[in-house]
């Protein structure tokens, strides 16, 4: 599997963990403007599943939640992150 390959993995685990929560889907759905209806279509698209990386790494407690819940290290959701369309370090200088 190569590296988008596995971040998508881990975007569609956190989009998953999202879907079960159900404090903090309509957050996520009410900061994308997502209904749940798009949810499905959207999971095909890298660029989507790059912001349920940034939505989830807004907060270390969900990040820790959601790592602790599906067993990966808190930094692989970042390390995702990278991986995905848009998640590319800015160099400023």
């Amino acid at each position: 599997m190569n590296r988008q390959e596995n971040a998508e993995t881990i975007a569609l685990q956190a989009l998953g963990w999202l879907v079960g929560n159900e404090d903090l889907l309509p957050v996520f759905l009410g900061a994308t403007g997502a209904s749940v209806g798009d949810l499905a279509s959207s999971a095909k698209q890298p660029a989507f599943l790059g912001s349920v990386l940034d939505f989830l790494v807004m907060d270390d407690a969900w990040v820790m939640a959601f790592c602790d819940a599906v067993n990966l290290p808190y930094h692989a959701p970042m390390q995702a992150r990278a991986a995905l369309p848009g998640g590319e370090q800015v160099n400023w200088t």
